[in-house]
């Protein structure tokens, strides 16, 4: 904010400040204000929009015809009050006709003036009016204008409601009537059913008083609001463990870059010094920041001024007093979390016991909070635009992430379809539940390991909730997603030895971190800090471990010294090469040699393995087949570098199917060169979990699946019904001479033999 504009909104903050204290009724203080306004501006018009009885009228006006007034009304999102309202939104037009959602009003007299200006009057995160001026010659207005014109509407807010000019119970009814029981639309991160009630993940703070008493106290409150948020920026920045060659992390840079700002300290004090309370300040600063971001187009810069946004928040919420989140607060109901975006770490701290559910503005497919969500068994709905303009504190939700879907305030209806269906979810689910104790057998006396994919400690507890064999899948990079900085040797090997202790005498096989492409680290980026243009395909997992040597070195320590006394698996993830498996066993045999030097215990055996993803390892099996003892094939990535398809991208993420003659045919092939070796082969990924899929995979030869832990029982169950010699000449036929839709076919065939496959 310029002096300019300070000295102007200052200007008007103490003649409004006279005027609502005054004991003139609400009209005549409302006519004085718009004269007041218009006055300190210099402005032609100055009109004042107020929420009534679900519309915006007109209740004050200086340069308008006054017959206008109580009379000019309009829906909320119709002409330009009325866009302003809905978006909540700063409109600055030098030609306000020449906008798409110009409405002209004859009753006004407005014909002569052309250039408009307008800001929304904000009162608990909904808009309760508007302000706006005009002038005769076409042109946009200085930005000290605009500046002036939103510390304004945030006074106004205060007073307006102060002054009864507007009753909030009917605003938040026009709220609920505006959005009523309302559908949300999204992208599915994680499948699945939930109902609770909404609970915001960072409630946001509700600014009381607008207008300062004491100036310099608020300056006081700001200042040392700066120094405990600089403080902890600086303490988490301390507490990386980094060691890996002088790395720093990104995330913190950035945040500790804005944080000793002047600029924006400057601007914050500017703003207090026009009158504004420090959580007034700080929020009118922010709302600048928003209107900036709608108009970059930069992504970089966008992250950027999502940063600024992020930390404003945090220093909002300690000049406040309010800086716990819900999961501090602790969740009293079952509970669907609303969010922005959220963070691996804050997902965890919540009570999964009420979490039931979670909903996210942003959120995409492969960020780190979806896959820790997808291990919890949480389902997320991601790419909700507005939802705090549609979803409040306590709403009823009924989440339905199997069809990018959920429902605000549903009617009874809508509630009683809803818990059919979850009804007749969760009866099958008892039924998947019974066979716990089952060892899955086919109908011609084959058995099938059914194995879970898991990645934190508490996942273990699923070992014996579902009957699984063992952990065929621990993705150990879980440990370093979750937290903050890297993880020491001693805490990785505390992981390790857990997970083993809780999984008794059922094998588990860790993969090495697979970190990088979609789940990048912000303590362990690229030497030159440049991104890449295509990250799936680039430097991650096996490629990061191998150039970072100390990464696998303390992991390879690790595993070693959790595995002690016992079988030791460990998988090493994108090998693409024979050479890369050599080089990363060469790693642990040269830690195993250092431990046995220093007379540690060591495992009582080492089983090493590799995963099947990159297509190019597939053509060197034989050369690789005599020195492995598992081979798992990882279905996710194998499908995206296969069918050269993102699968982040969700044009691309239906289109490419499990069942097409491709990918089976190359997993055949790929099962065929191993036989003759004595190597375990298995399927991790989503494709193994699907039933329909799981029967294409048995019709294979394959044996062993790892796979969700809710997927256990469906595919239990799938593999008592099926005859594996029938599937395996059925699958034999169609990969021999392909029908045009394998799908279709695969589908008919299960129907004919009561095999349900959805």
């Amino acid at each position: 904010m310029t002096s300019g504009a300070v000295a102007a909104a200052r200007n008007i903050l103490t003649r409004l400040h006279e005027v609502m204290a005054s004991r003139s009724h609400a009209q005549a203080k409302l006519n004085t204000v718009v004269e007041v306004i218009g006055q300190c501006l210099d402005s032609e018009v100055c009109s004042i929009y107020l929420l009534r009885e679900g519309m915006l009228e007109l209740f004050a006006t200086r340069g308008l015809a006054q017959e206008a007034v109580h009379v000019t009304r309009m829906a909320v999102g119709e002409g330009l009050v009325g866009t302003i309202a809905d978006n909540i939104e700063t409109l600055n037009l030098a030609e306000a006709a020449a906008h798409p959602d110009f409405s002209y009003r004859p009753e006004t007299g407005e014909d002569k003036f052309h250039s408009f200006a307008g800001v929304p009057i904000v009162r608990r995160e909904r808009a309760v009016g508007v302000l706006c001026v005009q002038h005769v010659e076409p042109r946009r207005y200085e930005e000290v204008e605009i500046e002036a014109l939103q510390t304004v509407a945030m006074v106004l807010s205060e007073l307006i409601v102060n002054a009864d000019l507007i009753d909030e119970e009917d605003a938040r009814a026009f709220g609920a009537a505006q959005t009523g029981p309302e559908q949300l639309r999204g992208l599915t991160l994680v499948k699945g059913l939930a109902s609770g009630v909404a609970v915001f993940h960072q409630p946001r703070v509700t600014i009381e008083h607008v207008v300062a008493e004491d100036t310099e106290a608020e300056r006081q409150r700001v200042i040392l609001a700066f120094e405990k948020m600089r403080e902890q920026i600086d303490r988490m920045a301390n507490q990386a463990e980094f060691g890996l060659g002088g790395e720093h992390e990104e995330v913190l840079d950035t945040y500790r870059m804005f944080a000793y700002d002047e600029g924006w300290t400057r601007r914050i004090n500017e703003a207090i010094d026009s009158g504004l309370t420090a959580e007034a300040a700080i929020e009118r600063v922010q709302q600048r920041t928003r209107m900036r971001m709608r108009q970059i187009d930069d992504p970089l810069l966008a992250d950027r001024m999502h940063d600024l946004e992020d930390l404003a928040n945090r220093l909002l919420r300690i000049v406040s007093g309010q800086i716990g989140t819900a999961a501090a607060m602790g969740l009293r109901n079952d509970a669907i979390l609303i969010a922005r975006n959220l963070g691996p770490a804050e997902l965890l701290e919540y009570d999964r016991r009420r979490l039931k559910g979670v909903i996210l503005e942003e959120g995409s497919l492969t960020s780190h909070v979806v896959i820790v969500a997808r291990a919890m068994g949480v389902p997320v709905l991601g790419r909700v635009r507005g939802l705090r303009g549609v979803v409040r504190e306590g709403d009823l939700l009924l989440l339905d992430a199997d069809h990018d879907m959920a429902t605000v305030r549903p009617s009874a209806g809508a509630i009683e379809a809803f818990e059919a269906r979850f009804a007749k979810s969760r009866e099958r689910q008892a039924a998947y539940a019974a066979l716990r104790e089952v060892h899955p057998t086919s109908l011609d006396g084959q058995r099938v390991q059914v194995m879970i994919n898991a990645g934190l400690r508490d996942d273990v507890a699923n070992l014996s909730l579902t009957g699984a064999d063992g952990i065929g899948l621990f993705r150990t990079e879980f440990q370093f997603l979750v937290s903050a900085t890297l993880p020491q040797r001693e805490r990785q090997t505390r992981l390790y030895r857990d997970v083993m202790d809780a999984a008794g005498d059922k094998p588990v096989v860790f993969r090495t971190v697979d970190i990088g492409g979609d789940k990048t680290l912000p303590y362990l980026r690229h030497d030159d800090g440049e991104g890449e243009e295509n990250p799936a395909m680039g430097w991650r997992a096996l490629r990061v471990a191998l150039e970072r040597d100390g990464l696998l070195k303390a992991q390879a320590r690790a595993l070693l010294e959790a595995g002690a006394g016992r079988t030791l698996n460990v998988m090493f993830p994108m090998v693409a090469e024979p050479w890369e498996f050599d080089a990363a066993k060469a790693v642990f045999d040269r830690q195993l040699a250092y431990l046995r030097g220093q007379k540690k215990v060591l495992p009582e055996a080492i089983r090493y393995g590799v995963m099947l993803e990159v297509p190019a390892i597939a053509e060197q099996l034989d050369l690789l087949a005599p020195k492995i003892s598992f081979l798992s094939i990882g279905t996710n990535d194998l499908t995206q570098f296969l069918f050269a398809a993102d699968r982040s991208n969700p044009k691309l993420a239906e289109r490419y199917d499990w069942l097409s003659p491709a990918i089976l045919r190359f997993i055949r092939r790929a099962v065929r060169s191993l036989e003759g070796f004595k190597v375990d082969i298995s399927v991790c990924g989503e494709m193994g979990g699907r039933r329909l899929e799981a029967l294409a995979l048995l019709g294979m030869g394959i044996r062993r699946m790892s796979i969700t832990p809710a997927a256990i029982g469906p595919i239990k169950e799938l593999v008592g019904k099926v005859d594996l010699r029938e599937i395996g000449a059925a699958m034999e036929g169609w990969l021999a001479s392909p029908p045009e839709d394998l799908r279709a076919v695969l589908t008919e065939w299960a129907t004919r033999r009561d095999i349900q496959v959805d």
